[in-house]
């Protein structure tokens, strides 16, 4: 009897799939069968080193729960988020470029009132948010969510500390009937992911750091257009060029500006920063 080739392996697995009943589900599994064996083929995958991506991938599980999503972590390092990102979202005609969710979006966060404080002194420096929804013909979209979340200063959103309360540097906006969105919040900070688990100990290995481009998220939609996930980069927050889950396109970055004028309590001072943002969304 003749051995086992690792071609032979490959096509029986493969054959084994050819009476999947689901057309979609047939594509996909066939193709990730094709490339896993062509991937563990090509590098001579040892038995050691399978092991130890099953313990990466058992570890990654253990550390998962309801407020950290490890394998989301681990899809946006190795850029996978953003690359379904592309492959699903053609930005073109002006209309607002995407990128990742993230792991620490929540959903039917607290609703505020236009010019709403979400965050804290203690969360960072106060900054002015404020621009419309429109269409692609620069028409205001009256009554559009507007999705806001953050980190703070330490570097840790809500669901990761303790030390804020729930919700803050969080919350839902109605844009008004001119379409208009506006809220205050801290400066974004550029912050490092949790690294103390396996995706961090896998940065480590390939030497690579952990940290973000300073940003706000926004999740924008309205009714009979796309929603768009999206961030406002700070452009003088660092890391731009090396976002450690590429997340960054040039027409998301922006500068701040520095305001004449005290900011609504609780910050205190005589001046504050501003960041004047549209989202222009297409028709579903």
């Amino acid at each position: 009897m003749e051995p086992v080739s690792p071609a032979d392996l490959t096509r029986t697995v493969l054959d084994r799939h050819a009476n999947v009943p689901d057309v979609r589900l047939k594509e996909i599994i066939t193709s990730l069968i094709a490339h896993l064996h062509a991937f563990a083929t090509e590098v001579r995958l040892t038995e050691q080193e399978w092991a130890a991506g099953i313990r990466f991938l058992t570890e990654a599980g253990h550390i998962t729960d309801a407020n950290r999503q490890e394998f989301i972590l681990l899809s946006d390092t190795l850029g996978l988020s953003m690359l379904v990102d592309v492959i699903n979202h053609d930005a073109g005609e002006g209309s607002t470029e995407s990128t990742v969710l993230g792991p620490f979006w929540v959903a039917d966060a607290a609703w505020r009132e236009n010019g709403a404080v979400i965050g804290r002194p203690d969360d960072g420096e106060p900054l002015h948010v404020f621009g419309q929804v429109l269409d692609l013909g620069r028409t205001p979209i009256a009554g559009a969510v507007v999705d806001v979340w953050q980190a703070s200063g330490r570097g840790l959103y809500d669901v990761q500390d303790p030390q804020q309360p729930v919700g803050n540097l969080r919350g839902r906006f109605r844009t008004d009937a001119a379409g208009r969105y506006d809220f205050w919040t801290v400066r974004p900070l550029a912050y490092a992911i949790p690294d103390d688990g396996p995706v961090g100990k896998m940065l480590a290995a390939l030497g690579r750091h952990p940290w973000r481009a300073a940003h706000i998220h926004f999740k924008v939609s309205a009714e009979g257009c796309r929603s768009v996930t999206s961030h406002v980069f700070d452009a003088e927050g660092g890391y731009l060029d090396s976002d450690t889950v590429f997340g960054v396109k040039p027409s998301l970055v922006r500068t701040t500006s520095v305001v004449a004028g005290a900011p609504p309590a609780p910050f205190t001072g005589d001046e504050h920063r501003s960041i004047e943002y549209d989202f222009v969304l297409v028709p579903k």
